[in-house]
């Protein structure tokens, strides 16, 4: 009998959020950062400017205060940009870190 390996969530959002500068530029490139954040337009609906959709780089947590999407880290930034579920967002991000998804 096989075990499918579970996806590690908490170390892979973790990980991501040491590279949080760099995946922003890379998954919002017209966005900029001021302070501990990183703003852009929401490519996910016609924004005219930065400003309110931004992501925290210290904490990993978003949102878009025009439409009150948000979330905790960014494998739920990673899910909402590119229209992932949680799971394919953070094997995506994984693989994107050159680490494991799966526990152990």
């Amino acid at each position: 009998m096989s075990v499918t390996p579970k996806i590690d969530f908490l170390r892979i959002a973790r990980t991501a959020l040491m590279h949080s500068d760099s995946l922003c530029r890379r998954w919002l490139p017209e966005g900029y950062q001021d302070g501990k954040e990183w703003i852009a337009r929401n490519p996910r609906r016609t924004d005219q400017r930065p400003g309110s959709f931004k992501v925290n780089l210290s904490t990993g947590r978003w949102g878009d205060f025009a439409t009150g999407d948000k979330g905790g880290d960014l494998v739920a930034l990673a899910a909402y940009l590119f229209d992932l579920s949680q799971k394919d967002a953070a094997i995506r991000i994984a693989d994107m870190l050159g680490m494991s998804p799966y526990d152990g």
